[in-house]
């Protein structure tokens, strides 16, 4: 199963895996997937977007492997950097964000992310030490006022491979994920609607962004929470 992701993402420059695929390869209990997607109701505001964009909160950390690990080390906490090549809205400057809680970071579903990421990611590039950043995004819509997933548009995020993974929608529509040539061209579009839901990017070869959510009853709260994980060759 693995290996047909990997054919896909060597041949196309990306894939979009169901999260019943996915769940398959990370084997959690129930229990603890609660307990992971319940922290993404205690994300701050990301405060680096511009003024009037309050839409989005996360948490953010850093780890590292050597090539053939399975098992990654979080590093001291660090800011996020992204040239302004990569992120024409907050480029080129250091953000710094709240650390993901430590209880994610030690769960077995954070660790089964990680593993399945350094395994999959690993096999395309063996010889490879990676440093690691995560991400917790929540994306938040209100009547009148869209969430922009990726505000920056569509990107490439500066990092050799991409995991994206959706841990819950809440009343929310749209969130089309498109994924792109370098020229434009457009190669695919998906949605992450279920749980694990997920896209497998080589950041070096395509580009990937997501539409703006917005909610499907107005007096109900509305966001989509993902986990992102990146991996850089050091």
């Amino acid at each position: 199963m693995a290996r047909n992701l990997r054919e896909q993402v060597r041949d196309d420059g990306f894939a979009f895996v169901p999260g019943p695929q996915l769940q398959a390869l990370l084997p959690v209990a129930r229990a603890d997937w609660n307990d992971f997607a319940a922290s993404w109701g205690d994300l701050p505001l990301d405060t680096h977007l511009p003024d009037g964009h309050r839409y989005r909160r996360r948490r953010h950390a850093t780890l590292s492997a050597f090539a053939g690990e399975s098992v990654a080390r979080l590093e001291p906490h660090q800011p996020h950097y992204q040239g302004i090549e990569y992120n024409k809205l907050v480029g080129g400057i250091e953000r710094w964000f709240e650390p993901i809680d430590a209880r994610v970071l030690e769960g077995p579903t954070f660790r089964g992310v990680l593993a399945f990421c350094l395994d999959f990611f690993g096999a395309l590039r063996p010889q490879a030490a990676w440093h690691i950043e995560c991400h917790q995004f929540r994306i938040e819509a209100r009547a009148g006022a869209e969430g922009l997933p990726t505000p920056e548009g569509i990107h490439r995020d500066g990092v050799d491979y991409v995991l994206v993974m959706l841990v819950g929608r809440e009343n929310i529509a749209s969130g089309t994920t498109t994924v792109h040539l370098p020229d434009g061209t457009t190669l695919g579009s998906f949605t992450l609607a279920s749980p694990c839901d997920s896209a497998l990017v080589d950041d070096n070869r395509v580009m990937h962004g997501v539409t703006a959510v917005r909610p499907v009853d107005a007096a109900r709260p509305a966001y989509r929470d993902v986990l992102v994980v990146t991996l850089k060759a050091r």
